[in-house]
């Protein structure tokens, strides 16, 4: 007898982003953070004062820590930005603003 899976139980199809300027698989359903460590990504930003790598530490939006740069925009938590194809993150430095 063999186990049989519900309708739909299966991923979708893997899409690439770009992470700093390489491409990176993601599964539709994924958020930043959990693609890039996928990847084996664990740091995505560097703090404003002493450029201390930084990436996920509570993992449910409330600490900030794991601020990103998608799509131009500064400042995305990656434990909660679900990903689309062709998403462009970037690894945010200080304050992801060019006045830094």
């Amino acid at each position: 007898m063999t186990a049989s899976q519900p309708p739909g139980a299966r991923p979708a199809a893997a899409f690439t982003v770009t992470f700093d300027g390489r491409p990176v698989a993601a599964l539709p359903g994924q958020t930043v953070a959990a693609t890039l460590w996928a990847a084996g990504v664990t740091s995505w930003r560097v703090t404003r004062g002493g450029g201390r790598p930084r990436g996920v530490f509570c993992g449910i939006g409330v600490c900030f820590d794991c601020l990103v740069t998608v799509n131009g925009r500064p400042n995305q938590r990656a434990c909660l930005v679900p990903l689309a194809p062709g998403d462009v993150i970037r690894t945010q430095e200080g304050t992801g603003h060019e006045d830094g």
